[in-house]
């Protein structure tokens, strides 16, 4: 499995394997993305982890909805993780984060 921590309000877009852009058609199935019940507070804002399959080489995020309903003249790009970290990774972050939170 692979990691990321995504900003909280933020959607996952496309999604990147070895052979390019995923094809729901060709692996028959949507990737395995999960959120996991972890969340870390740096600067101020709310980052959850989350699990992908070993496949998955990049993923694309973007403001969701409510986000950009709430600021509608700020002009948010769309960013692209470029680099998805292990467990041993993504445990040292939540165990270096100053505040590790847990959902309510």
């Amino acid at each position: 499995m692979k990691y990321f921590f995504l900003s909280d309000g933020w959607t996952v877009g496309r999604v990147w394997e070895l052979g390019g852009l995923w094809n729901e058609s060709a692996w028959r199935r949507k990737p395995q993305i999960e959120q996991m019940n972890l969340c870390i507070w740096e600067n101020e804002e709310k980052l959850w982890l989350y699990r992908v399959e070993e496949a998955v080489l990049m993923v694309e995020v973007r403001p969701g909805e409510a986000l950009q309903l709430q600021s509608p003249n700020k002009s948010i790009g769309q960013v692209v993780l470029k680099r998805l970290m292990g467990a041993d990774q993504a445990i040292e972050l939540l165990c270096n984060s100053a505040e590790m939170a847990l959902p309510d």
